[in-house]
């Protein structure tokens, strides 16, 4: 599943129907939309002849081919390479829980599946990305708890394209949608999204898909990671674990 990405989009809030209208000609019609606020100071945000910071975030999966489109539709059209218009950039998928979940991602966009590895290979860890019905997190990071995970992070968003899911699943999808996000050791990612997708999965309330992305490397999950043998200077006794 190599050939297979997540488009991430950050562009001025204003603009996200030009955004939508853009995706769907390629036909990429089922997104997750989230507000943000940029950072950016008033002074550079004159400077740049920008109203506000107020943004939007999407999230997309996409094939190679179909990104490089997209992209230069962004460019023309959009003209997103002007200062301040907004940035998009894709990041290979690992894996998606269940043939009809990648189904539904993948419809129209001439996806064949191969056994090929991800781009990024031997990764220690995994950014799990879940996305339920709101309301539900709790019951979604129960199933990821009880397959090893740590701990999420939850956020809110709205969903386009429901109306398609009743074609792959049967169901009826809330536009009314949670993010939450995972990091977990690539070891324990297969136990986790089978845990989420049959404690938490689409035949539950929480209606959760879950797919993942490869993490190059992290800061701050050191009692995560395996014991790695390191060098000790000379003369110096190796730490010992605090009871």
């Amino acid at each position: 599943m190599s050939k297979l990405y997540l488009m991430i989009t950050i562009g001025n809030r204003a603009k996200l129907p030009d955004y939508i209208s853009l995706y769907h000609q390629e036909h990429l019609d089922r997104h997750l939309v989230m507000l943000a606020h940029g950072t950016a100071a008033s002074e550079i945000l004159n400077t740049f002849g920008l109203e506000n910071a107020e943004k939007a975030v999407i999230l997309t999966v996409t094939t190679a081919s179909v990104w490089q489109t997209v992209k230069r539709g962004l460019q023309r059209t959009i003209r997103i390479d002007v200062p301040g218009t907004g940035i998009a950039f894709t990041v290979p998928i690992s894996s998606i829980g269940g043939p009809r979940e990648l189904a539904y991602f993948t419809e129209d966009l001439n996806f064949e599946r191969t056994e090929e590895e991800t781009e990024l290979k031997g990764t220690k860890q995994e950014l799990l990305i879940v996305i339920g019905n709101r309301g539900y997190s709790e019951q979604i990071m129960d199933a990821a708890r009880d397959a090893g995970a740590t701990g999420g992070t939850v956020i809110h968003a709205n969903g386009t394209g429901m109306k398609r899911a009743e074609k792959f699943f049967g169901i009826s999808l809330s536009s009314e949608r949670e993010l939450i996000l995972i990091v977990s050791a690539t070891a324990k990612k297969n136990a986790i999204m089978q845990s989420i997708m049959k404690k938490a999965g689409l035949e539950t309330d929480a209606k959760a898909i879950v797919f993942s992305l490869p993490v190059t490397d992290t800061a701050g999950l050191r009692l995560l990671e395996p014991e790695e043998s390191e060098e000790q200077p000379e003369g110096e006794p190796k730490p010992e674990a605090a009871e």
